[in-house]
């Protein structure tokens, strides 16, 4: 008698397993970034990846917008820095105390001392750099399309710049950007549709 036969099917992949496999992959990916020697690219994204921080390069953006855009421009600057600050304030206060991901080991998965910037102290998943960066390429491209194009490119740069360092999983970007995408659409909806009830 085939022994196959007498053996229990093994039990489809659940929701917990899936979870499980996906982050075998992610710190994989995480694993093999650090280990891929690229010494052209370490200071740059250091220094890329510290510019982002407090959303700096996002506010210079919105800076040149209102100074150089005109109307659209103005409109483009503040729809952005508003779903920068719909974005950072439920990253921070909701998102980030539910993920509950530590940072990454970089000592142990020998990322290079050249790309470290500074290990921030909040929670790994989502990032918060990605949310904040996406939700303002987002919410400029609302009212200026063409403008988002080079803001999404600076966005997935800054987005990669954090795994590049060491301080996010690819996944905690991944999430980042998603959620930051989502909240600008939802932010700017919400200005539109209180700036039709107006009399």
């Amino acid at each position: 008698m085939d022994s196959a036969q007498d053996s229990p099917a093994a039990p489809p992949p659940g929701p917990a397993r899936w979870l499980d496999d996906a982050e075998r992959v992610d710190v994989a990916l995480y694993a093999a970034i650090a280990r891929t020697p690229t010494p052209a690219l370490d200071r740059a994204m250091a220094r890329l990846s510290h510019a982002a921080d407090y959303s700096r390069l996002s506010l210079v953006s919105a800076a040149v917008l209102a100074a150089a855009g005109g109307h659209s421009g103005r409109r483009a600057a503040v729809d952005g820095l508003v779903a920068v600050g719909v974005t950072s304030s439920v990253v921070n206060l909701a998102a980030k105390p539910l993920g509950r991901r530590r940072r990454p080991d970089r000592a142990a998965e020998h990322v290079p001392v050249a790309r470290h910037v500074r290990m921030p102290s909040s929670t790994s998943f989502p990032s918060g750099h990605s949310a904040a960066a996406f939700a303002f390429a987002t919410g400029v491209g609302h009212a200026l399309p063409r403008a988002a194009i080079p803001l999404r490119g600076l966005a997935a740069l800054v987005a990669y710049s954090r795994v590049h360092t060491g301080v996010h999983y690819p996944g905690d970007v991944v999430a980042g950007a998603l959620i930051g995408t989502v909240l600008a659409q939802l932010a700017t909806h919400a200005r539109d549709r209180r700036a039709a009830q107006r009399p």
